[in-house]
């Protein structure tokens, strides 16, 4: 799909979600939205409320406000409609519906569930709209935490122990489950939902209590929890991922939390010059060739778990080996002005405007890539 001579991209902007990240997801829209050039792009934003309600006009304020007067709208699975529609209700119910625009490209700013997950991007795929980022494998397995460690193992990358616990066994044999985690695993142990992101519902265990409490804080988030053995001195490395095909690596970031570790209050809520307020490194004071090392790690994995358009990748450095461990490919990262992604980038020489730019342009080529492969099947001999 290609711009029409004489006329602006038509740019879709989804935000918020059913999401535990939901307000993370409107601080990196409102970044998106400001930044985007309209001598471009003709941009439409389009809210998801958590409780799924898709809609129209100021998203961020009805959003924000939880306004349940904002216009309801929503997105076919049609590939021969790139509109995004408004409902027309009637007694709560859909009565009509009406273009509110066609779309040439969309980019989901949704992070965590039912956003970053592949759900969305099945949506997408289905309506047959180019979409920024991963598409729906690269998007699951990304997000999915123990899959990914799976993927990692399988192509020779390094991943630290750990173990896949789920809420069911969690409430019916606590106890046990417990002996088992502390017969495979030292301490410090981590306790993640497996799928989520942002931190939110991660817990740092040092003993039998904390890692109760942290399994309990995981479940419920997500059904599935993964239980990770922690390193006592661990620096905290990410690179930025730009690219389909052939990817491009940025420079190495680093993250220095003041709190136990880099957790959701140190992301989004310390204020600046606080206590609480984690210390970003760009670039990150490591040596030349582990620099090479880190990105090197950064591209294979991005290319395991078939990511396209970006992709920070998180990484461990264990101070006392020098040993580098693969920890999460985020595939819609933050996108705040103060979010490392966008840092990194611009630190690496290509500026917050320009790297959306890239972006939708990065969508678009893998949009008609897939344009071009066969969906069809001919037995042989049949025309």
């Amino acid at each position: 799909m290609s711009r029409k001579k004489g006329r602006k991209l038509r740019v879709g902007v989804i935000c918020g979600g059913r999401s535990g990240e939901h307000a993370v997801s409107l601080l990196s829209a409102q970044s998106v939205l400001n930044a985007l050039d309209r001598d471009k792009y003709a941009v439409i934003p389009i809210g998801i409320d958590k409780d799924g309600r898709w809609i129209t006009g100021d998203v961020l304020a009805a959003l924000g406000s939880g306004d349940p007067h904002a216009q309801t709208a929503t997105l076919l699975p049609d590939p021969h409609s790139a509109a995004l529609l408004q409902l027309e209700l009637a007694e709560a119910r859909p009565a009509a519906l009406s273009t509110v625009a066609e779309l040439d490209v969309v980019i989901p700013i949704l992070h965590g569930t039912y956003g970053e997950d592949g759900t969305v991007q099945g949506l997408l795929e289905l309506a047959g709209l180019p979409y920024v980022g991963a598409g729906v494998v690269g998007s699951a397995v990304g997000m999915d935490k123990a899959i990914f460690k799976h993927v990692m193992a399988a192509n020779g990358l390094p991943v630290l122990p750990w173990r896949l616990v789920t809420g069911q066994a969690w409430a019916q044999r606590p106890s046990a489950l417990l002996d088992e985690l502390e017969a495979a695993l030292p301490y410090p142990l981590f306790t993640k939902p497996a799928n989520l992101g942002s931190s939110v519902g991660i817990s740092k265990c040092h003993n039998r209590d904390e890692l109760a409490a942290g399994l309990a804080a995981a479940a419920r988030y997500d059904r599935r929890i993964v239980v990770e053995q922690g390193i006592h001195q661990a620096r905290e490395l990410e690179v930025a991922v730009l690219g389909n095909e052939e990817p491009r690596a940025s420079i190495v970031g680093e993250i220095r939390p003041r709190r136990a570790f880099y957790d959701y209050v140190a992301k989004y809520v310390a204020e600046p010059g606080s206590e609480e307020e984690s210390e970003l490194l760009i670039p990150a004071p490591i040596s030349p060739e582990m620099g090479q090392q880190v990105r090197a790690l950064a591209l294979r994995a991005y290319m395991a778990i078939d990511c396209a358009g970006m992709g920070r990748v998180d990484l461990l450095l264990d101070t006392a080996t020098n040993r580098l461990y693969l920890n999460e490919i985020n595939t819609i990262p933050g996108f705040t002005r103060i979010s490392m992604y966008p840092k990194l980038w611009e630190a690496s020489g290509l500026p917050y405007a320009e790297l959306l730019d890239q972006l939708i342009d990065l969508a678009l080529e893998r949009f008609a890539v897939k344009q071009n492969l066969q969906t069809t099947f001919n037995v042989a001999g049949e025309t």
